[in-house]
């Protein structure tokens, strides 16, 4: 195998262990705030407390998917390599 080829497999191998972690996440808390949601409906229905911790959660479930599937607004994918560019350019400019 070629240099080149180990460290694309190397980052294939990475990506593929990060969307395996974020699905991981995910059934995490599918089952524990369904348990949660029973806990609070058998215990005190009148008060939905279980809400706190699933939107507290999901909110950190929908930043790792964006960052596990390349969906952040800023900063994203491409972002470091453009900037990496442009200051390359930049410092070849003062010389």
């Amino acid at each position: 195998m070629e240099d080149i080829d180990i460290e694309v497999y190397k980052n294939v191998k990475k990506r593929v262990r990060d969307i395996k972690r974020f699905y991981i996440n995910l059934t995490s808390y599918v089952v524990v705030i369904f348990t949660l949601f029973a806990i609070n409906m058998l215990t005190y229905p009148y008060y939905l407390w279980f809400l706190w911790p699933a939107l507290g959660w999901g909110v950190a479930i929908a930043l790792h998917g964006m960052s596990v599937f390349n969906l952040t607004p800023f900063l994203g994918a491409g972002w470091e390599e453009r900037k990496i560019q442009e200051l390359v350019e930049k410092e070849k400019r003062k010389f």
